[in-house]
């Protein structure tokens, strides 16, 4: 069930609807207080120090600032209930513009509930659709732990090629950067 707060659907697919988060959802704020302190986030993306309602709250609400900075971010993947409306999100999928690298990239996670179903796959798959059709953009491209093999296999079935290694921080470990023209 969702929260006290309307969000907007951004697209959808067959059995996902993929929408904006928002910091006044308290459902939103305990999704991603979980989401992030996942021991796979832990372990291959790293502690967002997201321990409480209130840094669950600033976390929500600057994921969501990407949308009016940059017309996307991530968003909450929920799985359509039988009547078409979402359901409790099972993960998050989106596009995010860093400033240390030249395009946008792809990223997703999932808790536990939401893995091993094709769903990273189809998120995926509607956001790239997304990013061309309705965002105009040309080339995406995406980060991941080099240890990751969920997150390396899902890329290459993506079409994702494996552009270089590098670090986004001097202090960061060294990532795999894919690409991938869309």
């Amino acid at each position: 069930m969702r929260g006290l707060v309307s969000a907007r659907i951004v697209c959808q697919s067959e059995r996902l609807l993929l929408r904006e988060f928002s910091a006044d959802d308290p459902d939103d704020v305990i999704f991603a207080r979980a989401l992030v302190n996942d021991p796979g986030w832990l372990r291959f993306i790293g502690d967002r120090h997201v321990h409480d309602e209130a840094s669950g709250k600033a976390y929500v609400a600057k994921v969501a600032a990407s949308y009016a900075e940059h017309g996307f971010g991530f968003w909450a993947v929920c799985p359509k209930a039988a009547d078409g409306s979402a359901g409790a999100p099972v993960g998050m999928c989106g596009l995010i513009k860093r400033a240390t690298l030249p395009a946008v990239d792809l990223g997703f996670a999932f808790l536990p509930a939401g893995r091993g179903q094709g769903l990273a796959r189809e998120a995926a798959r509607e956001t790239i659709d997304h990013a061309r059709a309705k965002l105009g953009i040309t080339e995406i491209l995406a980060i991941t732990d080099p240890t990751n093999e969920r997150s390396l296999h899902l890329l290459e079935s993506l079409g994702f090629a494996l552009q270089r290694r590098a670090r986004l921080d001097p202090a960061d470990i060294e990532l795999s950067i894919f690409h991938r023209a869309l």
